[in-house]
């Protein structure tokens, strides 16, 4: 039994918002939602909160609008053998225990119980940009080894793969390209390996993908990324979701929130017909992380520039089969000086570097 599941309690009142600040801090990827008397009411996992934010619902909705309100449960002090084989049978990775009603602990699977799978995916790391919004710091230096903390952006993309079971990681790179090269090697001091895309002339952000078609030995979706992009996102999760889901692109997308600061007239000729005070409009914008069908690969004429939107455009209108995964993790996309000087100050507090 798991020894922090009481950090992990919360009211059905609480917000989502609250949920994920606890799912996030104590790793468990699950909010127990209990009454005043610790009687279990339903749960809320990570998964629920991304499928709720797909249905338009923002981070202020209340837990008790998306909890499982049936969870599997067992009664504490059933032996250790036995919920293991509930949670493999059920395709879990915890269950709430209860004395009677109340909550009394949370059985976990963990790394001494399950090995880390080993996921023969390629990753594909877009490292070939000019990062001109940088400027002074790129002059000398590519924008993927810019230091985060202690270790380069792109060491702490690659660490994150390499400790989701991912090994098979390819570079695009034009700019100051040796430099990536001579930094990370084959990449076996990382526990990966690391092969390297030399874009003759910029690609854009998507024309990099056709030099991969000649390494693709097989029907593997492939993870692709922008190399700026400093994230918390659980890849592996991303990988399942989209292989479950049966679809030829994943965008992983990111709620952006706009609030007008004035108060709205809406009207119809000289007619008020509503007034709303600073609403806010809710949008989701592109994270720069995908999982695409190596099927996409192998369309593109290689050596010809073509940018990620597009490309997603295309293969929308041809098959209709691309989907959005909401990502609540952290995420920052290091594109200005600004960026980069907040993510000095947030590396700090999340285990990044």
């Amino acid at each position: 039994m798991t020894r922090n599941w009481e950090q992990v309690l919360i009211s059905r009142n609480s917000s989502l918002k609250s949920a994920l600040e606890i799912i996030n801090k104590e790793a468990l990827r699950v909010a127990l939602v209990v009454s005043e008397t610790r009687e279990l009411e339903g749960l809320v996992t990570d998964g629920d909160i991304r499928r709720a934010l797909l249905q338009g619902k923002g981070l202020d909705t209340i837990v008790n609008e998306v909890m499982t309100t049936t969870p599997l449960t067992a009664q504490i002090g059933t032996d250790r053998t036995a919920l293991l084989r509930m949670m493999k049978d059920n395709d879990l990775l915890f269950i709430p225990l209860l004395d009677g009603r109340r909550i009394a602990g949370l059985e976990t699977l963990n790394d001494a119980l399950v090995s880390k799978e080993k996921r023969e995916n390629p990753v594909f790391l877009m490292a070939g940009g000019f990062g001109t919004r940088l400027k002074p710091l790129t002059d000398k230096e590519p924008k993927p080894l810019l230091k985060i903390g202690a270790r380069p952006i792109l060491e702490i993309l690659i660490r994150r793969f390499s400790e989701a079971g991912f090994h098979n990681i390819f570079i695009s790179t034009h700019y100051l390209s040796s430099k990536i090269v001579d930094y990370f090697g084959d990449g076996s001091s990382l526990g990966v390996n690391i092969t390297y895309l030399e874009e003759e002339v910029p690609l854009g952000t998507g024309g990099a993908l056709g030099l991969l078609s000649d390494y693709l030995i097989n029907d593997l979706p492939i993870i692709m990324m922008n190399g700026d992009v400093l994230t918390k996102a659980e890849f592996g999760t991303l990988l399942d979701f989209h292989v479950k889901n049966k679809v030829s692109a994943t965008v992983c997308v990111r709620e952006y929130n706009y609030e007008i600061p004035y108060g709205v007239v809406n009207g119809d000729g000289r007619k008020i017909t509503s007034m709303v005070e600073k609403p806010i409009h809710r949008y989701f914008v592109n994270a720069g992380v995908y999982v695409l069908s190596p099927a996409i690969a192998r369309s593109l004429i290689k050596n010809t520039p073509i940018d990620m939107p597009t490309i997603l455009e295309q293969q929308r209108l041809a098959t209709d089969d691309v989907i959005m995964f909401p990502l609540h993790e952290y995420w920052l996309d290091i594109g200005s000086l600004q960026d980069f000087q907040r993510a000095q100050r947030d590396v700090i507090g999340l285990d990044l570097s």
